[in-house]
Parts: C-alpha cells; structure tokens; sequence
C-alpha cells in the first residue's frame, strides 16, 4: 500500500521520546511517524465518535486535525462523549474537542470548524486536508461526505453506531469503492433511527472510533490493508465481528456535483416542514400567560418527561403513535406537540394530522420553550404513556 503522505521533517529527541513505542512497531519507524506528523485530518462531528476519533489521533501524532461540529455540549451526551466533561456542558463541542487536543499533545494544532457541514463549505474546507473522517450521525452528511471526497479525490474513512451495533469502511475513488455503491440509496427517513431516538451503548463510540482512528494511520502511513470494498460490522452484545465485501457498481452514476443531501435523503429540516403547522416558544409561552386554554402532547420517552417537561399534558411516546395509537381530540382546544427538539414532534404531528387531527409542533421542542423563559419541571410524571385526554390539564402560566 502507497503512504498517503510524504513524511515531515526529522523529529526533535522529545517527540522520538513520546511515540518511542509506536516507533518501535515493526514496519513503523521514524519515517512513518514523520507521515503521520504531517498528515492533516478532518473529522466531522465532535459527538459519540468524533470525541473517540480525535483523541486516538492527536495521541497517534496526526499533525494537523479539523473538527466541523456546530452543536453545543449537553449533560445527556457525557455518559458516551468522553471527550466532553460536565464543565464543558453548553460550550460548543469542537472547543471542547480543542481542549482535549491541547491536553493530550500542545503542539498539535486543532482547527476549528464551528459550523453547519453544506454542498456550499464542504469543497473549500476538504481543499486543506489529505482525508476526511465521517463520524457523522445522519444520512444527508453520510452523502455529502462521501460525494465531497468523490470529487476531490481523497480518501472517506466512515463509521456508524446504534444501539449494540456499528460498522467502519474506506471509501476512496479510483483506489476502491465507495459508500455510494455500497448503500445507492438512503432508506426512507421514516424508518432511520438516531442515537437520540434508538440509543447507543458508551463503550460502541470508543469501539468504534479507535477502529476508524485506526484505518486513518493505516492509510496515512501506506501499512496493513485498509477496509476498502470491505465493512466490518460490530455487535457489541454478542462480542462478535462479521465482514461484508463488496465492489463498486460499473452502472452507477459517478458522482459530478454536489446536491441538496436534506432533499436527497427525504429529511424535512424545522424550515423545510412546510406541510405542517408550527407554534414557535415564544407563542406558546404567550398563550400560557394569558391562561389561552391549550393541551399538550409529549412524545419522548418517559424517563425524558421524569427529568424535565413542561407543565401539564399527555404523555405519549413517539412510538406508540407510530404503532397506531393516537390521544383524544379535545376539540375546541389547541393541541400542541412537542419533543426535546424537532424530529420526532414533527414525525408525530405529520402522522396525526393524516389521521384527521388539527395539531401544530412545537419548533424547537422544549429547549426552544426553556430558552425563551418557559417554566419547566423535572418532577415524577406517570409512567404509563396512555393517560387520556380526561387526565390532561390546560397549560398555565
């Protein structure tokens, strides 16, 4: 295998020091060390895989690492973001990810990308990197990315995690395959889980995030067989691994433009859901000051409504709707739906309003409604998700 860098300059006796193990490796030496010294890297998203990536590859002695992440860090993303402490909890992600960096090895430098991945920045900010790192944890990004790194020519490390369950390839063009003759298609976004909505174990992102760190030095270095045309699945639960082979599909369209992935994907964005109704906070929290009689509808699970919710309402998770289940209509009553932020309120609102209910979303869900300076509580609420509309109560100030 071809390095994908050519080597730095000579390390000074301190570095030689710090990797003296890694030098050590047969096959390795100095020469590889030097590769990965100058080899610039960049990872998208700074959540349950990229905190795991990063860190195994500012301690392997990447160069130089860009970070895209726009999210800021939340209490229910430590327990597998271990990059991210309590201290760090409303900071954005890739600053916390700076920090770590800068902890691990100061003379690494971390360039930060506080922003939205689009069609639109993606080509300008590849232009800068040897290879790009997917730790995404949607379908439109998987899309973007894979096509970015088509067109440019650089290599796709990429990998995916739920529940027990996760999966790492290489995509690069001309070299092998890509993720686009593997999966043509994405699937419908009704029937894709995300680490909010389906879970993931904590150990899973480091799992995987080292095997992925792990293909980004072999790569880099030009050592061992990447996975490329191959997919090596994980089950965490059964300790199990399995691999897929596969080859690039001679009828595919190649890949000339980049194009809107949301659309491509079928994802209805917050300002895309045009086919149904929205209640922004601030209207909400209007109408409870002014005692507007309202009923509301929440569709998290019921250890999320324990932790904090907005006064009053049903509970009713996203899930027994989508089995069929569906509350009383109170007629004569706004009925809002809501969710931590859009995606499953959306999904749930959609769904009953083609069963004949008049409801609205609530757009940006109850951190949207918090941050406006609505009165949430975290008090007990009852377990079972089928109260009626008899046990709700209207929302007051």
């Amino acid at each position: 295998m071809i390095p994908l860098v050519e080597p730095g300059p000579a390390l000074e006796p301190e570095r030689i020091t710090r990797y003296s193990r890694q030098l050590m490796l047969p096959g390795f030496g100095e020469s590889a060390q030097r590769r990965l010294n100058a080899a610039r890297v960049l990872v998208i998203g700074a959540g349950g895989l990229g905190s795991a990536i990063v860190p195994v590859l500012a301690g392997s002695g990447i160069g130089t690492i860009g970070v895209v992440d726009d999210d800021v860090v939340e209490l229910s993303n430590l327990h597998r973001q271990l990059s991210h402490g309590v201290e760090d909890i409303g900071r954005p992600k890739v600053d916390s990810l700076a920090d770590t960096v800068r902890a691990i090895d100061p003379q690494h430098e971390l360039i930060v990308h506080r922003e939205r991945l689009t069609s639109e920045n993606l080509p300008a900010m590849l232009e800068d990197y040897d290879l790009i790192v997917d730790g995404s944890d949607n379908f439109p990004t998987r899309y973007l990315a894979n096509d970015a790194a088509e067109l440019a020519g650089k290599p796709l490390v990429w990998g995916s995690i739920l529940r027990f369950h996760g999966q790492i390839g290489v995509a690069w063009r001309g070299h092998g395959p890509t993720f686009r003759d593997l999966f043509p298609s994405p699937p419908p976004a009704d029937e894709t889980l995300s680490c909010e909505l389906g879970g993931v174990l904590p150990s899973l992102c480091t799992a995987i995030g080292s095997l992925m760190a792990t293909e980004v030095v072999k790569l880099v270095v030009g050592i061992g067989e990447p996975l490329l045309g191959r997919v090596l699945f994980y089950d965490a639960l059964s300790a199990r691994t399995r691999e897929i082979a596969y080859a690039a599909d001679e009828m595919r369209a190649p890949v000339t433009e980049l194009i809107d992935y949301d659309e491509f994907c079928g994802v209805r964005t917050e300002t895309a859901a045009d086919d149904i109704a929205a209640t922004s906070a601030a209207e909400l929290l209007q109408w409870m000051r002014e005692r507007t009689p309202v009923r509301l509808i929440d569709v998290r699970e019921p250890h999320e409504a324990r932790a904090r919710r907005i006064p009053g309402g049903q509970l009713l998770p996203i899930g027994r709707i989508d089995a069929g289940e569906s509350p009383e209509d109170p007629s004569g009553e706004s009925v809002v739906i809501y969710c931590e932020r859009d995606p499953r309120s959306q999904r749930a609102a959609r769904t009953l309003t083609e069963r004949g209910f008049r409801v609205t979303y609530l757009a940006g869900g109850i951190q949207a409604f918090a941050a406006v300076g609505g009165d949430v509580v975290g008090d007990a609420v009852p377990d079972d998700a089928s109260q009626t509309a008899a046990q709700m109560e209207p929302v007051t100030s």
